[in-house]
């Protein structure tokens, strides 16, 4: 069984997937860093160069091209619900968990939003980027998991944890 999060940026899928990995002893996997790790730019950076629409063709492949034996956690970047070619393959290959908080929350958890490389945001604000997202997160996901403003780590991954098994059984 894989384990894929998806959500706004600054949900805390990186966090709470490494969490996941090292309590269930899987691989953890982050695609932003996967992405950055090839091109050598941080995610803003290959906004700015290529634009949007490329560094979403970025992400789509860098997300196809995973080889996601069993036991992975897998942490996309927050745009990669706009690819249904990413998400299917995701859907195939891992049981999707929406982390879900409200828009403020998730607007007092991110800081350096200019150098996040957040798709669609300076266009959009955080706001408007939210209404859009969250449907296709809903669409896309297994099981969803709300986070409270204050949420805590081992509560919320015991859960993910508890949720999952009752789908895999």
């Amino acid at each position: 069984m894989n384990i894929t999060l998806i959500g706004m940026p600054g949900v805390g899928k990186s966090l709470i997937g490494r969490a996941l990995a090292k309590i269930l002893r899987y691989t953890f996997i982050d695609i932003d860093r996967v992405i950055e790790k090839k091109t050598k730019l941080k995610l803003q950076a290959i906004i700015d160069k290529f634009g949007e629409e490329e560094f979403s063709n970025i992400e789509e492949r860098a997300t196809l091209e995973l080889n996601l034996d069993d036991r992975c956690i897998v942490s996309p970047g927050g745009s990669v619900v706009y690819s249904r070619k990413a998400m299917k393959f995701l859907k195939k290959h891992s049981i999707i968990v929406f982390l879900n908080a409200s828009s403020k929350s998730i607007d007092s958890w991110i800081s350096n939003k200019s150098k996040r490389g957040i798709i669609r945001l300076k266009n959009k604000g955080l706001n408007k980027l939210f209404a859009e997202r969250v449907p296709l997160y809903e669409k896309y996901a297994d099981l969803t998991v709300r986070l409270s403003e204050n949420y805590f780590l081992q509560r919320v991954v015991e859960n993910i944890i508890k949720k999952a098994l009752r789908i895999c059984s």
